[in-house]
């Protein structure tokens, strides 16, 4: 592990623990070239995961793209970084859980739209307008009303 600081590649462990959720172990190291201390993650490498997109094209799941697509939707909302995390999170861990290799872009867009819906409906309006590509007013109202009906059906 090269420390981010000069750069050497040796360096000790001084500490380890598994993070809150259990899915990565955090190491503290300490360099053994300039004596500064710096923290790693280990986590465990996934299969690959290809996405189709809607042109039919396949590309690497992106787990940074698809954070930013969160973040950028619940932007100036009060939607904190530990439930963007959980939401992508289960996402990833529903993902990675099923037995195909590919998963649609649809499919992944309709995951996070499922659960924003209950953190913060003005960001999932946000998602969903950029996800289902609204064209007009018309559009924006249809998404309304669809959102009214999952607001509805959970009430019941």
């Amino acid at each position: 592990m090269k420390c981010p600081y000069c750069k050497h590649t040796e360096s000790k462990v001084i500490d380890s623990r598994s993070t809150v959720d259990g899915e990565s172990i955090r190491r503290r190291r300490v360099c053994l070239h300039c004596g500064k201390r710096f923290t790693t993650y280990e986590t465990v490498e996934t299969s690959s995961l290809m996405v189709i997109k809607k042109d039919g094209s396949r590309q690497q799941f992106d787990r940074d793209k698809l954070m930013r697509g969160i973040v950028k939707a619940c932007e100036k909302r009060p939607v904190t970084t530990a439930q963007m995390d959980s939401l992508l999170a289960d996402i990833e861990q529903k993902l990675y859980g099923r037995l195909e290799n590919e998963v649609s872009s649809e499919t992944i867009g309709e995951m996070v739209l499922e659960r924003l819906v209950h953190i913060d409906e003005v960001a999932y309006i946000r998602f969903a307008s950029v996800y289902r590509d609204f064209q007009d007013v018309h559009s924006f109202m249809e998404e309304l009303m669809r959102m009214k009906h999952i607001d509805s059906k959970t009430a019941e």
